[in-house]
């Protein structure tokens, strides 16, 4: 496809955001909100560092910004500091001065998202700068000056904070797009190789994401997993037969695997990335149901820092299990010219990370929004249709076998990663937001 036609897209694209709701009525905390994120999304498109695992991390610290610039107006809500690793108590209001919500989430919003995106493409640069504008003016809108500005220094005072604490993780600098120059990983049969000829891909993706500091969860070593099946090229051995599984999937795909391989590839510069296609459906659910701020707040932050913390856990085992992928073993064991539908990851297999944010996700929104059935049009824009879901659990179920279906992982990677992202889950769920 040409390179001017995929510009012309993500004009039209970000251009779409900023102009969505342009109408003249003052900016309530709720567009504010939608508004942000759906412009966050965009970016995450078009940022070329933007991994899923570097999305996951943006994600939980624009969530926690935004709950914390909501929460600090309503004395009915507690603040999460002290609750999450490293986060120390948030800035307080002036006693008894009047705040606009509006504008205090809007301003944080803004510096924060700017900063994470600080190296997004100039059509990403003009898409923030304009936004910042325009609803920063609608923001404003009616509100009498010594308010606006109180406002505006206290959201900044937030965002400075979140962004002091971000960058003590672990993870504020990534470079080489998170390939590491040089990896020396254990070497034999059972483990990872690279399944890519691009140059840089012949190291994995940050391998130590897994030992950076947690949100909600103690450490990325919490949930841990049992190890995988036993490597084996024995034809009666379990190994073997999971690998054949794979093979047969893809020799007899129906339209229907196809179709859900493709709708939760969810590939990093073609898609929001797997936790960004989490946040969608989200924000999807958020717009039906005319969710407040404050509940969106709540939402947001707890699904973030569940996809952030299901990614720590997932790599640390990963690099624990150091397994190979899918591809690696059936050329070598079953067919050399063996291709899977879906472009294998260049990191080891075990387990799913699709799985596990998917399984970590849908308990968090479930625990939120209760047994919610929805439709999931996050990739309508690219031509695919969107899917229906009785509830949250049976889309991450899916989610997770989309993975075999595509080639890129056995089961027990699928089943085991669900397992997983549910145990992750539950530190969001138990963080306290009303009094």
């Amino acid at each position: 496809m040409p390179q001017g036609f995929l510009k012309h897209i993500a004009v039209v694209a970000v251009s779409t955001v900023i102009l969505a709701g342009s109408a003249f009525a003052r900016a309530e905390p709720e567009e504010v909100v939608q508004r942000w994120y759906k412009l966050m999304l965009e970016l995450v498109r078009h940022t070329p560092t933007y991994s899923p695992l570097i999305a996951s991390r943006t994600f939980a610290y624009v969530g926690v910004t935004t709950y914390e610039s909501l929460a600090s107006g309503d004395e009915t809500y507690e603040t999460l500091a002290g609750q999450l690793n490293g986060l120390r108590p948030i800035p307080v209001r002036e006693a008894s001065a009047d705040y606009d919500e509006g504008i205090v989430t809007h301003t944080a919003l803004s510096m924060t998202i700017e900063h994470y995106f600080s190296n997004t493409g100039p059509t990403g640069k003009r898409a923030l700068q304009a936004l910042q504008r325009k609803l920063g003016e609608k923001a404003r809108q009616d509100i009498a000056d010594d308010i606006a500005q109180r406002s505006e220094a206290y959201g900044k005072s937030i965002a400075r904070h979140i962004l002091a604490w971000s960058m003590e993780d672990g993870a504020d600098v990534i470079a080489n797009m998170g390939f590491p120059m040089k990896y020396e990983g254990p070497k034999g049969s059972p483990y990872w190789v690279p399944t890519s000829l691009i140059q840089q891909q012949q190291m994995p993706l940050l391998p130590d994401w897994g030992k950076q500091r947690t949100f909600a969860m103690p450490d990325g070593a919490t949930c841990k997993l049992p190890p995988p099946p036993e490597y084996s090229e024995a034809p009666d051995s379990a190994f073997f037969k999971e690998a054949l599984e794979v093979v047969e999937v893809r020799k007899n795909i129906t339209p229907e695997q196809r179709a859900i391989a493709r709708f939760w590839s969810d590939d990093p510069m073609l898609s929001p990335t797997p936790p960004g296609h989490w946040i969608s459906i989200a924000l999807q659910i958020v717009q039906r149901d005319k969710i407040d701020a404050a509940k969106s707040a709540d939402l947001l932050a707890r699904l973030g820092v569940t996809l952030a913390d299901a990614f720590i856990g997932c790599w640390y085992a990963k690099f624990e299990y150091d397994l190979l992928r899918p591809v690696t073993y059936i050329r070598r064991t079953m067919d050399k010219k063996w291709e899977s539908l879906l472009i294998t990851p260049p990191f080891p297999e075990y387990p799913s990370g699709h799985s596990t944010q998917s399984g970590a996700a849908a308990e968090v929104l479930t625990a939120v929004l209760g047994e919610n059935s929805f439709v999931d049009d996050t990739h309508k824009r690219d031509g695919l249709p969107a899917r229906t879901f009785a509830n949250f659990r049976l889309a991450a179920e899916e989610a997770g076998i989309s993975r075999l279906y595509g080639g890129i992982h056995f089961r027990a990677a699928v089943e085991r990663g669900l397992e997983q992202g549910r145990c992750v889950s539950a530190f969001a769920i138990g963080l306290k937001t009303r009094k």
